[in-house]
């Protein structure tokens, strides 16, 4: 079978560039980062048929009598990785997981995020993301130990700069592109926020993202984390998702005539986001630390309520500048970085476009702070919470016929599975907390 165009680029560019190895890259069930590398010589054998692996050791993937899985790389995310020697170099690709036969995985959340785009795609619409990814930068792994006592937007004349200028120029060396980074409002918090793009583009940018953001932390003798709340009493580590619909060139979600110049569609969309909220919180934010970080009085929403100013909100509005409807999007809050971009993508849009072809209600917006209402305030206005702890996220998940369907059973099954375990060690362990609190009195 003749090579496509794009597989003679990658061809091309290794023998340019003198690649020796390639690794191959996808993600189990949770969003880690799995590889492996094959020589150049194997590269044109991969293109056309990909490559076997043993799939009953990645989670969420395959049982031990039908492990047989393939990486077929995608060779539109062929680049070259930076940090690596330039001699005998190397580059990476993105891989689809399918059987030996051809067919897609249902278990590869890459498939997953596929599955959504094309149902969105079937609608006339494509779907652009921007994710705000914030992060920690601590002296080692083992205690959360901050490098400065920075805040927000403060110019620091300390590591954490130069180590965020090493990470943009790395990311843009592999074709990303940033909008901008920032000290965050933590002490050795920070902020890099990629330029808006389709949301399969971006997924495979945010995987990349948080290697390179740990990968230059190490090499300068730091460590780099996503974990949501590493630190008690200051804000967490969260994943803000800038989001809209376009039809061609057309912003979907743009109408001039609306106060909040907002079209029917994405009137719909942000009805479907709320609707289904409680429902995706397992896969936006999956972790038990997950849920110290949704606490009120960190700028991390708990309640369900949309607004244009308000950002103690769910879902934001960002300001309509004139002449710039190809900016009008909508901000969902709640997700943490910690996530598996590719499912937390594929369950906010399939919300949204439920939402849509559903024709839900919108409620009216909260411009007020929603913290500072009684309960009976937000009970009359009908504001629901964000499920409180993983265990909560995991029974509201599990009830949920919209996740299951968005997901895929495989995909469903294995996440609620996966997070029962974690709930139950978490549960078994004694902390410090406890220990401190209960042991001297008791």
């Amino acid at each position: 079978m003749p090579m496509n165009e794009s597989a003679e680029y990658v061809l091309s560019a290794c023998r340019e560039h003198n690649v020796k190895f390639i690794r191959l890259w996808f993600t189990d069930i949770v969003g880690a980062l799995k590889s492996f590398a094959i020589t150049v010589e194997e590269l044109e054998k991969a293109l056309e048929e990909g490559m076997g692996f043993d799939g009953s050791s990645i989670e969420g993937f395959a049982r031990i009598d039908e492990s047989d899985m393939v990486a077929k790389p995608d060779p539109a995310t062929f680049q070259l990785v930076p940090w690596r020697p330039k001699e005998a170099s190397v580059a990476r690709m993105f891989c689809d997981i399918t059987y030996p036969g051809g067919e897609p995985f249902e278990g590869d959340p890459r498939y997953v995020l596929k599955r959504q785009l094309k149902r969105a795609a079937d609608l006339g619409y494509t779907f652009y993301v921007s994710p705000e990814m914030e992060y920690f930068y601590f002296a080692s792994e083992s205690e959360p130990v901050p490098l400065d006592r920075g805040g927000y937007f403060d110019q620091m004349s300390d590591g954490g700069s130069d180590l965020r200028r090493e990470t943009v120029l790395t990311l843009e060396a592999m074709g990303i592109e940033v909008e901008y980074s920032h000290h965050e409002v933590a002490p050795s918090q920070h902020e890099i926020t990629l330029r808006y793009t389709d949301a399969l583009t971006m997924a495979d940018a945010a995987m990349t993202y948080r290697l390179v953001v740990k990968e230059i932390a190490a090499a300068n003798g730091v460590y780099a984390t996503f974990m949501p709340k590493p630190i008690e009493g200051v804000n967490g580590s969260g994943m803000h998702v800038h989001q809209s619909l376009f039809k061609g060139e057309r912003n979907a979600f743009f109408d001039p005539d609306d106060p909040y110049h907002l079209s029917a569609v994405a009137k719909g969309y942000i009805a479907g986001l709320l609707h289904h909220a409680r429902a995706i919180t397992l896969v936006t934010n999956q972790w038990v630390n997950s849920y110290k970080r949704l606490l009120p009085g960190f700028e991390a929403p708990v309640y369900l309520s949309w607004a244009r100013r308000n950002r103690s909100d769910l879902i934001r509005i960002p300001e309509y500048k004139p002449g710039k409807e190809i900016h009008t999007r909508i901000e969902y809050r709640s997700p943490d970085a910690a996530c598996n971009p590719y499912l937390a993508f594929a369950v906010m849009l399939a919300a949204g476009l439920d939402g849509i072809e559903n024709e839900r209600p919108l409620p009216p917006p909260v411009e007020e702070n929603v913290f500072e209402m009684t309960p009976a305030e937000r009970a009359a206005r009908g504001i629901e919470m964000l499920p409180g702890s993983l265990i909560e996220a995991i029974e509201v998940a599990e009830k949920s016929s919209f996740l299951r369907e968005a997901l895929g059973d495989h995909v469903f099954e294995s996440l609620i599975a996966n997070k029962r375990i974690e709930w139950e060690r978490y549960r078994r362990h004694v902390t410090d907390f406890e220990l401190r609190e209960y042991l001297p009195i008791l």
